[in-house]
């Protein structure tokens, strides 16, 4: 990865100074390696499911465990789209986006590793909800001002570089720790290393570890890379309602100014919705349609990490040569070809075939998206248009869902319910199509 970089007023931030050095570029990917704990682990593939399966399991009432982390999950968004622009907002005013990060991983690391006290009996499962929204909202508040410092590591000609491999160190890290808990804490009773399992001991070792794991790779992020400069002219506080009427009007002048950012954010809403939909029910489709085990999807989700982390890498370099805009939209056309021709077959091979085809294009189009935004972003706003990126993310997140279970509903199968994948897909092809290109954006 070249560590040449342009002169210094054209840096986002307009720090001076010489070009990034690769050693901060590496630690700003490293912060991307130690989130997987949190996404992989807590989120997704071990945490979440050790609340509904588990602990949650003898749950009195009408309303079951998944649905109250349904909705535990959903208030967790409400309050990221409601308080991740001025937080970024804030970071940026005051030159903290590094201390903001550090603030909201330490906050993100503690509820990782308070869920060790969520033993298996359901009356903890309230816990485990809480500490599960928090982590959601302090992880994501940390990931719009880590996203900000993009621009402070990298250069116009290597953005694309840097951001794809932050993107495929994240998915690599996934795949190590994943792999590791499973085989030393959880496979069998206990794991390699034989934890007891009674109470969910060995569940709540691995909340630990990850905690652990997020906290040791998130270090090298605030030795290497310097803050940014306070942004000029700009009181360095204002209270929250002077924050959101600044808001208001900061995205008034950009909609008058920068009227494709604003349009970007639009499209990249939808299809970020489309793309996240491609992991959350991807595992559901396999096991259900095309008679993948539960062991099989386990391997296919090691190949789809490795994949995709390789597209991201691809990805981010094509980004500095051709744009953005071009590897977006190309890795949409190729999400959307692999999953019509997955409506019409059948079988394991067909889905480990284009189950990867789609995994290959999804690294590409989430990295790409990043960089589309930091490049449009005027510098020194970077944290408020993150910030705005996680809002308008969380404006559509029920989009796909829905659209899934509508067609599951419709025709009465669960392969129809790819088709309101494809739609999401389809919808935010067309809304970035007349995006400008970064370059010529106002």
């Amino acid at each position: 990865m070249s560590s040449e970089a342009a002169p210094a007023d054209r840096t986002g931030d307009g720090r001076a100074g010489g070009p990034p050095a690769r050693r901060q570029v590496l630690a700003w990917a490293f912060w991307d390696w130690g989130s997987s704990a949190y996404n992989t682990i807590t989120l997704t593939f071990v945490f979440s499911v050790y609340l509904t399966d588990t602990v949650g399991r003898d749950l009195p009432g009408d309303v079951d465990a998944n649905s109250w982390l349904g909705y535990a999950i959903g208030a967790a968004g409400l309050v990221i789209a409601l308080l991740a622009p001025v937080v970024g907002q804030s970071a940026d005013r005051a030159g903290r986006r590094l201390r903001s990060t550090a603030i909201w991983t330490a906050a993100t690391v503690a509820s990782m590793a308070l869920l060790f006290l969520v033993r298996d009996d359901w009356h903890y499962l309230w816990l485990g909800l809480l500490l599960l929204a928090l982590g959601s909202i302090f992880f994501e508040l940390a990931e719009v001002s880590y996203n900000a410092v993009l621009r402070q590591i990298s250069t116009p000609a290597t953005i694309g570089r840097v951001s794809g491999f932050g993107w495929s160190m994240g998915y690599f890290g996934g795949i190590v720790l994943l792999l590791a808990v499973y085989v030393l804490f959880i496979a069998g009773e206990g794991g390699a290393l034989g934890v007891s399992t009674e109470g969910g001991l060995n569940v709540r070792v691995v909340a630990l570890v990850a905690a652990a794991w997020f906290a040791l790779s998130a270090i090298p992020l605030f030795l290497a890379v310097p803050e940014a400069p306070p942004a000029v002219d700009r009181p360095a506080r204002l209270g929250v309602a002077a924050s959101y009427r600044k808001l208001v009007t900061d995205l008034r002048d950009l909609h008058r100014t920068s009227p494709h950012t604003v349009y970007f954010l639009g499209a990249s809403a939808l299809f970020r919705d489309g793309l996240a939909a491609v992991f959350t029910f991807g595992a559901v489709i396999a096991v259900s349609v095309y008679g993948l085990s539960s062991g099989d999807v386990l391997i296919f989700g090691v190949a789809a990490n490795v994949v995709s982390a390789l597209g991201a890498l691809a990805g981010g370099s094509l980004d500095d040569r051709i744009g953005p805009k071009a590897v977006i939209a190309g890795s949409l056309i190729g999400l959307l070809a692999c999953g019509v021709v997955l409506l019409f077959l059948s079988g394991p091979t067909a889905f480990w075939v284009c189950g990867l085809g789609l995994c290959l294009f999804v690294g590409p189009a989430q990295s790409s998206s990043r960089t589309y935004l930091a490049r449009l972003t005027p510098p020194g706003q970077e944290g408020q248009m993150f910030g705005l990126y996680a809002t308008t993310g969380r404006a559509v997140s029920f989009l796909a869902p829905t659209l899934v279970g509508f067609f599951t509903y419709a025709f009465g199968s669960d392969r129809a319910g790819t088709v309101g994948i494809l739609v999401v897909l389809a919808a935010g092809l067309l809304a970035l199509w007349p995006v400008r290109r970064p370059e010529t954006s106002a």
